[in-house]
């Protein structure tokens, strides 16, 4: 009844731009919280972004050069990043809580997506 999957992780140049996808179904957006986490290689799980019906938040780590937006009537959660660094490889992951209010902590979210892989070259 609910599904989290991530699209749009790619190859791109050090510099450039790319824009994830996350489709995030089993209720209305009022109701729950998406976010974004990342994982590099033998390196925990990194919280990235999260949106909510009412707020937002950015890491320290890519705030400036990443956005989170939303799309209600697609139930799509968009993760913009601009000025991308090699840094920035690693599985992105697309999660949702079933809760209105989002959370930077991992274990507070209870769908996760598959992962898709972004790769930055230097």
């Amino acid at each position: 009844q609910v599904q989290v999957a991530e699209s749009g992780g790619v190859l791109v140049q050090a510099g450039g731009s790319l824009k994830l996808s996350c489709a995030a179904s089993g209720d209305t957006f009022r109701r729950y919280s998406v976010g974004w986490f990342r994982q590099a290689p033998e390196k925990e799980r990194e919280f990235v972004a999260f949106i909510s019906w009412g707020s937002f938040s950015i890491a320290d780590s890519v705030e400036g050069r990443f956005t989170i937006s939303r799309d209600n009537a697609k139930s799509t959660v968009y993760l913009q990043m601009n000025s991308l660094k090699p840094e920035d490889t690693a599985v992105y992951y697309c999660a949702r809580r079933d809760y209105p209010f989002g959370s930077n902590l991992p274990d507070e979210y209870d769908y996760w997506g598959q992962g898709t892989q972004v790769t930055v070259s230097s």
